[in-house]
């Protein structure tokens, strides 16, 4: 569907009550999911932001949700801004030097670089508690993953790769390049018994990463 300021939108089925949508990006996406989120009732059941595509499942009202992305603007619908978390950070990952010869500095300076950043969570994936944080390709320091992943990634590894930087919830194999680490707990499900999502950075959440 062509969308309000001439964007596109693809819809397609997935099942019998769910639609995916293809979108430019994960920042749209975001904003997609947001927008529809506004509505004054319920379209979906949930609705989940992706890298580039946006999922709504147990769709309620077809028709309403269609009139509703027909009139997203993407020049004028964003996102309200985030929760903000701070991570405790010590930088102190086996892969620090590799990063610093990636961004043309030093291991100060990339700790200066990454701290400066404010990501966002444009999804999440992968394990339980790992968000997909966004900010890295806006000042062009993407890094490419490992040649050969490891067998074994401790909990709380702070790493990125491509244009991501993600946060390891718990020890498992990975492929991103570790630059440090953070006591912080990324998934607890003991927070749903206070009313709070178990995720502790879920999609739209701003992060920051604080040196120790």
């Amino acid at each position: 569907m062509t969308v309000a300021g001439g964007a596109r939108i693809r819809l397609r089925p997935v099942g019998p009550n769910a639609l995916l949508a293809d979108v430019a990006d994960s920042a749209t996406a975001l904003q997609v999911a947001h927008h529809v989120r506004a509505h004054r009732r319920p379209l979906a059941g949930e609705i989940v932001p992706g890298a580039s595509t946006v999922l709504f499942d147990d769709v309620l009202d077809r028709a309403a949700l269609d009139d509703v992305l027909t009139h997203w603007r993407p020049d004028a619908s964003h996102a309200d801004a985030g929760p903000l978390v701070e991570l405790p950070t010590d930088y102190d990952g086996p892969d620090l030097a590799d990063v610093a010869g990636f961004w043309g500095t030093d291991v100060d300076g990339v700790v200066a670089r990454h701290a400066a950043i404010e990501f966002v969570a444009a999804f999440c994936g992968f394990a339980p508690g790992f968000a997909y944080l966004s900010g890295l390709d806006a000042v062009g320091l993407a890094v490419p993953r490992l040649e050969t992943p490891r067998t074994r990634v401790p909990a709380g590894s702070v790493a990125l790769a491509g244009g991501w930087c993600g946060v390891y919830p718990r020890a498992s194999p990975g492929g991103w390049r570790l630059i440090g680490r953070t006591d912080a707990a990324l998934w607890d499900v003991g927070r749903i018994a206070v009313g709070e999502q178990p995720a502790l950075v879920a999609p739209g959440t701003r992060v920051r990463f604080v040196p120790r």
